[in-house]
């Protein structure tokens, strides 16, 4: 267990209204003699229901409020709203007075119904297809492709909301003292404010225990709590009805054979009567109601929708009997804490950190708020966790929450970066249960890729293209300049690769992991073809992402290649098993195009010198081999420079992801400023009031990329090596950061003052040897699982190294 998680679950589950200390105040950092406090601002006092502190905060505790987004008004729009999550369930509380309005969410609620994409025949064109490429007939190329190549149907399904939950408080139109949270330690949001000299509060939360959305509300004063509630969905075919004395239930279909769903909501009340008026409820004279929202469809797996979604309700709410909202909450809390408290952050803080979280982020762009980056990192793990738990579907390109029918691509997963990057801090930032689901889709995409793989190129093994929905969809779709893409399954695969290298788990890596790379890498060994001008393996046909139009050989694919060979041949000498097929890779590795530099001393995009350097297109996808990939480090400095060169050509703009991006590549720059920079303009121009990115619009991988390029300047790592504080900026001179992963196997904790290591704390759970780099020294330590080593700011041993 990580000591972060230990110290901080110190608190128990139920104490949130409790003044909080800083997880910086015992434990894990009073070990570091000699720290200086960080100097804070005084913040003002927040109200009682959100958190209780002292209206300053001690030097040696975190600022109040620090793990919190605060609100002086509900919200009008969507996205002001704030999301609760258990993985399969989201909401967005809108905080509303006189209506409440909470929107939800169920992750396997999508247009659509079983089918597959893949369009038998198609490999009957792929050899002319090669031929029109190398010819350098482009749009020959395309359209025989549209014709006779794309997935059946062309485009794929949607991920859908499933209603509403509006509460009427009938005669609260002018509510004073008015306050909304979130609370990311205690995964609550939370509402109060006073009417007639009555205080009302709500405490919203989505408990992965309890599968269900549960809301408390209450009144101060006795018998004064009374409301109407209703259900509505944005689907035609819903209907709401009373399904028992104190339950309100909606049901309908997506569309004629397609997914079927019901909700259902308890109401549970101390004192005070239910009356129903049709298929809503009005309850009259009580001091608190308990809401549970239950909510399922008709989805089991992506061949079959048989399941009862009203049994499945019924099942739900039959669970939480005898509990009462405290249990439930406690119980939510001890879950959440146990992965949220692994990680915790100390920046330095100013007047800003006092401010409403809308009003800060509009601030950062006229002064740096370090605080505020550390509440954005904070608020993705948050996000991750309520977006992706074992056994709900992974994270979408909207994480969980969607309000449209028709959401911005479908809300769906795009592998071409989008879903990688909703990943990125799984692994770095402690949270690697929630990359669970991933794999899961991952497993169904293999089996559905094995078609698309034979029919498309004649190949063994498994191949995703660009998108995949809750259908497992694997061929190209949309269109054949861009759709063509066929490392998106590589890409992913490589996440399994790297669970492993973190964690260390052999049978995962032997039961889950290898095979899904063998089969990806067999497909690549069938596909690659020899390119007689460079006498070279190349990819054809394929598209460097959504830019320049289908081509043979982009960079992106062959630095993925490379990547997906070395982890097979190195999880199968691992494994001992598989020599000979693990020798071929590494012989095929070798004879893949290489990275090439152009004549404007960038890194070629594709095999041809045809690199505009006036393009600032939104992706930057031949520097994936800078990151998230591993080929193009400092040791490789010709190569190190040219990716530089494509960067700055690139420019500092571009979508909220793309900032995100560009904020993680220009760290392994080991350029903090110009990452920092980058992260400031995400932060004050490409985030939404409730801390959402958007691209525009909304669309969650700009926080995760954001809060991996936060990770990646304080902490790097690679096989073998870690680096420590690699892209410092000077605007966070002074900090803190504990519960980290790198690879190899290590938890490790960060200090800095002045710009300068105090100390480093790394825990292994493996054996061997390890290099630790910082400021251009390098210490070379035999590391021993479960002997924690503590090192000063320049790499000596300090006294406190002792077995955990």
């Amino acid at each position: 267990m990580s000591t972060a998680s230990a110290l901080l679950r110190n608190q128990t589950a139920n104490n949130a209204t409790r003044p909080r200390r800083s997880p910086f105040a015992v434990g894990r950092f009073a070990v570091w003699a000699g720290w200086s406090p960080i100097v804070r601002f005084p913040l003002v006092l927040f109200w009682p229901v959100c958190v209780l502190l002292a209206a300053t905060a001690p030097a040696s505790e975190a600022p109040p409020g620090a793990n919190l987004l605060w609100y002086e008004q509900p919200a009008e729009k969507w996205v002001e709203a704030l999301p609760v999550g258990n993985g399969r369930l989201g909401a967005m509380v809108f905080g509303g007075v006189p209506t409440e309005r909470i929107q939800f969410n169920e992750d396997t609620l999508w247009t659509g119904r079983p089918h597959r994409y893949h369009r038998p025949g198609a490999v009957e064109v792929l050899p002319e297809l090669r031929r029109l490429l190398a010819e350098g007939k482009q749009s020959a190329a395309e359209r025989l492709a549209m014709d006779r190549f794309m997935s059946d149907p062309l485009r794929q399904k949607a991920y859908q909301p499933f209603g509403d939950l509006w509460i009427d408080f009938v005669g609260h139109d002018r509510p004073q003292s008015y306050r909304r949270c979130l609370d990311l330690d205690a995964g609550e949001a939370r509402v109060e404010y006073k009417h007639d000299d009555v205080t009302y509060a709500r405490q919203l939360l989505a408990s992965y225990p309890a599968q269900a959305i549960v809301l408390r509300l209450s009144a101060d004063r006795r018998g004064c709590l009374s409301f109407r509630a209703r259900l509505t969905s944005p689907h035609s075919s819903a209907t709401a009805r009373v399904v028992e004395p104190n339950q309100l239930a909606i049901a309908g279909q997506v569309e004629d054979d397609g997914l079927r769903f019901e909700a259902r909501l308890q109401i549970r009340l101390q004192d005070g009567r239910i009356d129903f008026d049709g298929a809503e409820a009005k309850i009259v004279g009580a001091t608190e109601a308990v809401l549970i929202l239950a909510a399922h469809t008709s989805f089991k797996n992506y061949q079959d929708i048989s399941a009862d979604p009203g049994e499945r309700c019924r099942a739900t709410l039959q669970a939480t009997t005898g509990a009462d909202f405290e249990t439930i909450r406690s119980a939510h809390q001890r879950d959440h804490r146990r992965l949220f408290r692994r990680v915790a952050i100390d920046l330095v803080s100013t007047a800003a950190a006092a401010l409403p979280t809308n009003r800060r982020i509009k601030a950062q762009a006229e002064a740096d708020d370090p605080a505020l980056a550390a509440l954005y990192l904070q608020f993705a793990r948050y996000l991750l966790i309520a977006s992706s738990r074992p056994g709900s579907q992974p994270a979408n390109l909207q994480g969980i929450w969607n309000e449209s029918l028709k959401p911005a691509w479908d809300s769906k997963w795009t592998v071409n970066i989008n879903t990688q990057m909703n990943y990125w801090p799984a692994e770095t930032a402690n949270l690697a249960e929630c990359h669970e689901p991933l794999f899961d889709l991952i497993d169904d995409c293999v089996a559905t890729g094995r078609e698309t793989a034979a029919a498309h190129y004649g190949a063994r093994g498994w191949v995703l293209h660009h998108n995949t929905d809750l259908w497992r969809g694997t061929a190209p779709i949309n269109n054949s300049n861009h759709g063509i893409w066929v490392t998106g399954g590589a890409w992913l695969a490589l996440h399994m690769w790297d669970h492993y290298q973190f964690g260390g788990n052999r049978e995962f890596l032997a039961r889950r992991a290898y095979p899904v790379l063998k089969e990806a890498s067999l497909f690549f060994t069938d596909f690659l073809v020899l390119d007689p001008a460079t006498n070279r393996l190349i990819s054809t046909p394929s598209n460097s992402p959504e830019n320049g139009g289908l081509v043979a050989g982009p960079t992106m694919d062959h630095q993925i290649i490379r990547s997906l060979f070395g982890a097979t041949a190195a999880a199968a000498e691992i494994l001992d098993i598989d020599a000979e097929f693990a020798a071929k890779l590494n012989a095929m590795k070798d004879r893949i195009a290489p990275n090439r530099i152009g004549r404007h001393g960038q890194l070629q995009e594709w095999l041809e010198d045809k690199d505009d350097p006036r393009n600032q297109h939104r992706h930057v996808s031949h520097l994936w081999g800078l990151f998230p990939g591993q080929e193009i480090t400092p040791d490789r400095p010709e190569l190190f420079r040219a990716a530089r060169q494509s960067l700055v050509f690139r420019g500092d703009g571009g979508t909220g992801w793309s900032k995100a991006w560009k904020v993680n590549l220009w760290a392994h720059l080991r350029e903090g400023e110009r990452a920092h920079a980058m992260l400031s303009d995400l932060i004050a121009k490409s985030t939404l009031p409730n801390m959402f990115d958007t691209h525009p619009p909304f669309q969650i991988d700009g926080n995760f990329g954001g809060a991996s390029g936060i990770v990646e300047m304080l902490l790097q790592s690679r096989p073998g090596r870690i680096e420590i504080l690699p892209a410092l900026p000077k605007a966070w001179p002074t900090g803190r950061i504990a519960g980290l992963r790198a690879r190899g196997g290590f938890e490790i904790d960060i200090a800095w003052q002045n710009g300068a290591l105090q100390r480093a704390v790394i825990r292994p759970t493996r054996d061997g040897p390890c290099e630790v780099a910082h400021g251009g020294m390098v210490k070379r330590l035999e590391m021993q699982a479960g002997r924690t080593i503590v090192l000063d700011g320049t790499l000596n041993a300090a006294a406190e190294n002792a077995r955990d």
